[in-house]
């Protein structure tokens, strides 16, 4: 079995240097980035032949790295964020600090703080965000568990984590969540 830390190591060095990387979240697979690296960013949209305006989820550790990245957030968002169990990503309206491509066309971003202790692992370690969308071909369904996962995805990142691949429990993505300018509560997706 490859060794936990080992995986941690490989998936910094592999986002040090610009790459894109195959890794489990606290909801589904995803595929990763450095959330500041516009041309990291580029290639995964290039991977999942998305289109380049739909913007992609941005995971961070902790509460205190939203304010890092958000130019207003709403106080009662960490009430909020407290209180749920289920992962869940908020939609803000105004990103800063993150890559350009990253943002919606109307500069909103989505942040999720992640609980899996894998990924607080890489993002402490790392000092940055990163970049969080679902491991498929835009389009195409969202593969639950890794070995739902594409060859053309698998092979088209730079790196692919070794630890949880063998877990065959179903995930579901996060709910998401935002706050309109009044600082009322809309549900996108339970």
């Amino acid at each position: 079995m490859f060794a936990y830390e080992e995986d941690i190591q490989a998936c910094l060095t592999a986002l040090q240097n610009g790459a894109i990387i195959l890794y489990p979240t606290d909801t589904v697979w995803g595929i990763g980035c450095d959330a500041t690296n516009e041309t990291a960013v580029a290639k995964i949209f290039a991977l999942k032949k998305r289109v380049d305006s739909k913007a992609m989820i941005v995971l961070v550790e902790e509460e205190r790295s939203i304010l890092e990245h958000v130019q207003d957030a709403h106080l009662q968002v960490f009430d909020y964020i407290k209180g749920i169990h289920k992962p869940t990503t908020v939609i803000y309206q105004k990103g800063k600090n993150l890559a350009k491509n990253l943002l919606a066309a109307d500069e909103s971003v989505a942040i999720r703080i992640t609980k899996d202790p894998f990924c607080k692992a890489v993002i402490k370690q790392f000092g940055k965000p990163l970049v969080s969308t679902s491991a498929n071909i835009s389009g195409y369904p969202t593969p639950m568990c890794f070995q739902d996962i594409s060859l053309d995805i698998q092979e088209g990142v730079d790196y692919v984590v070794k630890h949880r691949q063998e877990e065959t429990e179903l995930q579901q993505p996060s709910s998401i969540v935002k706050w309109d300018q009044d600082g009322q509560l809309i549900i996108i997706r339970p």
